[in-house]
């Protein structure tokens, strides 16, 4: 079984959509539809042809180009069960734990309200690839506009325990603030401060700072450390629990 090959293309503001491709099957999967033009030019850049159509969230930075994708490419659209509102032209939906077959490997939909309550992850695990959609950013998480911070809390929770090595794709370049944010709050993590240099060079170069890894996640990403025991001096929360925590630090965040 070949490695899977992802093309990562920009749309809007600071999104981005995957293609993910299997070269053996030849099929193809997008990672949201916020944009069918963007969609589709990388489509016929790669020379690949859709089959599958992946959904994260109902907003629609992620959903506006669902019907024009599925009308030109008849391809398989899987998304979230509608917790909260409805994704019309979805085919097949996932709850928390379902699976699917993709390219001849299962595909593992990981339910991780918080951004929204119907937010789904999708985890390949022969590759190590996780798409976060809006949950986990690179040094950074969703705005709450629907859930609280326990249930993104928990959310998160379930992605740290992946494997370190995966490989972390998320559907905005918000990278350079979440830098800066991190540093505020966590000043004295080493890695974090070499990371945000790097951050700093690619962004200076146009270049995304997308993928990112869960290891460095882990290191850097003030939302996966909670209970790290100089970030919570920094916020004079020592002996706060991880959800008032995580609270504050999605507060400042937002006023950020």
């Amino acid at each position: 079984m070949s490695q899977l090959q992802c093309f990562q293309f920009p749309y809007g503001h600071d999104n981005y959509g995957v293609l993910v491709h299997d070269a053996d099957s030849g099929q193809t999967a997008c990672i949201d539809a916020g944009d069918a033009q963007a969609a589709m030019d990388a489509l016929k850049q790669q020379g690949w042809s859709l089959t599958h159509l992946l959904i994260t969230h109902h907003h629609g930075d992620h959903t506006a180009g669902l019907a024009a994708i599925k009308t030109a490419t008849n391809c398989e659209v899987i998304g979230p069960e509608p917790v909260s509102t409805p994704i019309e032209g979805i085919d097949r939906f996932m709850a928390d734990g379902g699976e699917f077959e993709f390219a001849g490997r299962l595909v593992r939909a990981i339910h991780t309200p918080g951004h929204t309550t119907d937010m789904i992850n999708y985890h390949f695990p022969d590759d190590a690839l996780l798409f976060t959609g809006d949950t986990l950013f690179s040094m950074g998480c969703g705005r709450l506009f629907e859930g609280d911070a326990a249930m993104m809390l928990n959310s998160v929770n379930k992605l740290k325990i992946l494997p370190p090595e995966t490989l972390v794709y998320c559907a905005h370049e918000y990278t350079a603030t979440n830098a800066r944010f991190a540093l505020d709050v966590d000043p004295d993590n080493r890695a974090l401060q070499q990371r945000a240099q790097d951050v700093t060079r690619l962004r200076q170069n146009n270049e995304p700072t997308v993928p990112t890894t869960l290891r460095m996640e882990l290191d850097t990403n003030p939302f996966l450390r909670t209970d790290d025991a100089a970030l919570r001096q920094s916020l004079g929360m020592s002996d706060a629990d991880e959800i008032a925590v995580f609270a504050e630090l999605r507060e400042r965040r937002n006023q950020y």
